[in-house]
């Protein structure tokens, strides 16, 4: 039982970069839609995080506009939120939109470099 518990806490303290990892390798291996993993996933992060963010700042990650590569944008939004195709296509649709709001440092940098290499222009607040 212990090691159930490690495990849960190692899930819930996962950055945004190896849940991305994981979905890919849940994907990939296991034939498992990421989908779900990643919402639980970001769910427990966030919950987890909340100690965090109140000792730093919390930022915001504002998408300001989806840039030359709309559809590797509103892709790359729904990996990130968990959101469907047509909820992610609207918040790149009505740019600037905030992503995700409140989130650590760390995890807003995160996604802004990735939604960048995207070719999307964004901004932390």
């Amino acid at each position: 039982m212990a090691d159930l518990k490690d495990f849960a806490e190692q899930l819930v303290n996962l950055t945004v970069k190896e849940v991305n990892e994981l979905a890919d390798i849940l994907k990939e291996e296991y034939g498992i839609e990421p989908a779900a993993a990643a919402v639980a996933v970001a769910g427990g992060a966030a919950g987890g995080d909340a100690g965090a963010a109140e000792e730093k700042s919390e930022f915001d990650v504002i998408l300001k506009s989806a840039g030359a590569s709309k559809l590797a944008v509103v892709k790359l939004v729904k990996e990130l939120t968990g959101l469907g195709l047509k909820e992610a296509k609207e918040i790149v649709d009505s740019a600037p939109k905030a992503i995700k709001e409140g989130i650590a440092k760390d995890e807003a940098e995160g996604l802004k470099k990735s939604l960048e290499e995207a070719g999307a222009e964004v901004e932390l607040k």
